[in-house]
């Protein structure tokens, strides 16, 4: 929370105590009111106080009020009680137009933000798409929501690095190379990430009928391991080329990942690492194997009977590595909830070896894309590439702009650039508006509104107040003194939302949930909006202050769709 909060909370238990009330600060919280005619903050803090000291709600109230007014800061206009006994504070409007000055120079609130994670490092598992496969729609998610993730803790301050954590070994190597041994009709310097899939899928509709094909699989994942020339060569064709797949992908969503590091990079660490485990005292035999025991979980096998190693002992030496590399205050990894049960038993086992604490990892597991009609198709061979979807979109965001003469006066490479952001900016914005846990609904519809709740609503209210901005002839502003004697509820709505922005941030890195800042954009969009239908701004007598009101929300919605990935537009 910024410093007025966490003085407001200091006054109350303050006041508090000076009650004498048993009070500790943890019982103190602090909410924004739905309806700012109820006060910027508000807390209960007299209800729960009332419960503990039985006494009546409304008149301990009262009492805290009267103590607050006594010690009441500068910024408190007033103080009033609510409802069952809430304690409203309304925060003076010379404040809020003073917090919303930091906006008309970014670095401002920028270096007061990066203050929040200052000497802290973190580091981001996120995107992993599968090798030798088209980038596919299920990967989106990983992919938008790390990199929301990763920019929220680097907006904060936080020394951030992000790990493309890529699954490029395993048995499914071996199948992919018989495949391609017995059906490659092309040179391999010549296949495509789409002949990579054919051939897998390929495989495994051969091998219903043709049993010997999982053991020559086998058989050729073994040469694999061992350093088969052959092998070795084919493995790396498959990884070259899935990467200008994937390179493709991450330029057309402007995506960079620091870091990528596949299962192979760890395989000369597997030895030491599983030693270190064995030898630690935490491992159990199992029919030959050596497994890990837990409370309430299954057990978790770190090497097979044949002594070899697992994907569990992977991402145990890939955390090794981190720790190592990185000395890391927090580890997060953005993968899909099936993988819940595999990273609590990982996340155990790193805290029980001692490597770091249990709030040293995160698992933000996100859930799965849905059309609004049901699942995507799950047919064998059957994916949604999301190259796929993105033209989808683009062809979506060109049918809108050309009906409602969107763009209509720019140069047609400005106008398919413009096109190009809106259909990513959608994409992403779809995505990340929901809270990662829950499942997305794909609805094209709702997708590509210029109204509803959508990122090409917020890209078009960003080219609204652009437009706006071009038009006037007040330039810079800063220390505003043209307040207007008197404020219209538009424009105090949008005043008692501009602060919030710091706030959102710490509380999305909290949540480890880009909705946060999604939903907070939201409705800065729709109070401008309002503002605008309602008020003409220039050649007004009040057109100074509704300047700075559209300079600071087209501001507070730059930072914020820069921290989601999304593009802004200024003109459309």
């Amino acid at each position: 929370m910024n410093n007025i909060a966490e003085q407001l909370k200091k006054i109350i238990l303050s006041a508090s105590q000076d009650l004498n009330l048993n009070v500790d600060e943890n019982q103190i919280s602090l909410e924004h009111p739905t309806d700012f005619k109820f006060g910027d903050y508000s807390t209960n803090v007299a209800m729960v106080l009332a419960k503990q000291e039985k006494k009546n709600p409304i008149e301990l109230g009262k009492s805290i009020k009267n103590k607050l007014e006594e010690k009441m800061p500068d910024f408190i206009e007033k103080i009033e009680i609510a409802g069952a006994g809430f304690i409203n504070f309304y925060l003076r409007t010379d404040l809020l137009v003073k917090l919303a000055e930091k906006f008309n120079y970014e670095v401002e609130i920028k270096n007061e933000l990066s203050e929040n994670g200052h000497g802290k490092t973190m580091v981001i598992d996120y995107s992993a798409p599968n090798i030798a496969k088209p980038f596919g729609i299920g990967h989106l998610r990983s992919t938008n929501i790390g990199q929301a993730i990763y920019n929220i803790y680097k907006t904060l301050g936080w020394n951030t690095i992000g790990d493309n954590h890529i699954g490029d070994w395993g048995t499914q190597f071996g199948k992919l190379i018989v495949a391609i041994k017995k059906w490659g009709d092309t040179n391999l310097d010549e296949m495509t990430i789409e002949d990579l899939e054919r051939l897998y899928v390929k495989f495994h509709k051969e091998s219903e009928t043709d049993e010997k094909l999982i053991d020559e699989g086998r058989e050729w994942f073994s040469k694999l391991e061992n350093g088969d020339e052959e092998a070795r060569k084919i493995w790396q064709k498959c990884i070259d080329i899935s990467f200008r797949e994937f390179d493709k992908v991450y330029k057309m969503l402007g995506v960079k990942i620091d870091y990528v590091h596949g299962e192979a990079f760890y395989q000369d660490m597997l030895t030491s690492v599983t030693k270190e485990i064995i030898e630690s005292g935490i491992t159990t035999d199992s029919e030959g194997a050596k497994i890990i025991e837990f409370e309430n979980m299954p057990p978790a096998m770190l090497q097979k009977s044949n002594g070899t190693t697992t994907y569990f002992t992977r991402d145990m030496a890939t955390i090794k590595y981190r720790i190592k590399e990185w000395n890391p205050d927090l580890m997060i990894y953005e993968v899909g909830v099936d993988q819940d049960l595999h990273f609590r038993q990982v996340f155990k086992t790193a805290e029980m070896l001692g490597w770091m604490p249990k709030n040293g990892f995160v698992h933000v597991a996100h859930g799965l894309i849905r059309w609004k009609n049901g699942k995507f198709s799950t047919r064998k061979g059957d994916t949604i590439h999301l190259a796929d979807v993105i033209d989808k979109a683009v062809e979506k965001a060109s049918e809108i702009a050309n009906k409602s003469l969107i763009g209509k006066d720019l140069p047609k490479e400005q106008k398919d650039e413009m096109i190009k952001s809106v259909a990513i900016g959608a994409i992403k914005f779809n995505d990340l508006s929901s809270d990662p846990r829950k499942d997305v609904i794909f609805d094209w519809d709702q997708v590509m509104s210029l109204e509803g709740d959508s990122g090409p609503y917020l890209q078009y209210t960003y080219a609204r107040c652009m437009s706006v901005l071009r038009k006037t002839q007040v330039k810079e502003q800063k220390n505003i003194n043209t307040i207007p004697e008197t404020l219209n509820n538009e424009e105090l709505a949008l005043l008692k939302e501009f602060y919030k922005f710091e706030e959102k941030v710490i509380e999305a890195s909290k949540r480890f949930s880009p909705a946060v800042i999604a939903e907070y954009l939201l409705s800065i969009a729709r109070k401008y909006n309002e503002f605008y239908g309602k008020h003409r701004i220039i050649d007004q007598k009040e057109e100074d202050f509704r300047i700075f009101l559209t300079r600071t929300t087209a501001s507070i919605l730059e930072m914020g769709l820069q921290i989601l990935g999304i593009n802004t537009i200024e003109r459309m």
